[in-house]
């Protein structure tokens, strides 16, 4: 899934949903966030993902429960997201930013519960879905107010996509092992160039 070209707009747009909030609540504005093995690891993979992007969802719910098993769980790797929202915008940025307030310890859990929410996104009002995720993580509404039109964080997140295209990612979801695009994100063959690189170190 690509980006629209009306990204800035979307991203302004995100205050809206927060129905002029105010407050400067304690989120991780800035970096992403990772799993499994620290930084500077043999294998580092990267994902480039929006809530909103149904093949991230599909590889959420059909590979990571494995890869995670098999390489992040016992430390293998490090596994990074990198939040690329695509359309709606103004959604994948709200649901991103109320995954970092929820803390890094609930990051994770967040992304998954707002990936499986988007039949019902599609279907009812985002804000609603999107609030009740908040709330299951301890916001309640001024503070789902004040998470998601945190300008700050709205301005952090801005710099992360554009990062995220000056290394030409132009869509979701994009891999990447060791820096090295993988188009093909089969638990099958993510094994085989992690294995390959693991057994390069040994």
């Amino acid at each position: 899934m690509k980006p629209s070209s009306a990204m800035g707009a979307a991203l302004s747009a995100i205050l809206l949903l927060a129905a002029c909030g105010k407050g400067e609540p304690d989120v991780p504005k800035q970096g992403n966030i990772g799993l499994g093995a620290d930084e500077g690891a043999a294998v580092t993979v990267v994902e480039y993902a929006s809530v909103t992007c149904s093949a991230c969802a599909a590889w959420q719910t059909e590979v990571w429960p494995h890869f995670k098993t098999k390489y992040v769980d016992n430390k293998k790797v490090r596994y990074v997201l990198h939040e690329f929202p695509t359309p709606p915008q103004d959604i994948a940025v709200a649901g991103f930013l109320v995954a970092r307030c929820a803390g890094e310890d609930s990051y994770f859990d967040v992304v998954d519960k707002i990936m499986k929410a988007q039949p019902e996104m599609a279907t009812s009002a985002p804000r609603t879905v999107l609030l009740r995720i908040a709330q299951e993580h301890g916001m309640d509404e001024v503070a789902f107010k004040n998470c998601i039109s945190d300008p700050e964080a709205v301005a952090a997140m801005g710099t992360r996509i554009q990062q995220a295209q000056a290394v030409g990612v132009t869509g979701t979801p994009t891999f990447m092992v060791n820096g090295e695009v993988v188009t093909d994100p089969s638990l099958e063959n993510l094994s085989s160039r992690i294995d390959a690189l693991l057994g390069a170190e040994q």
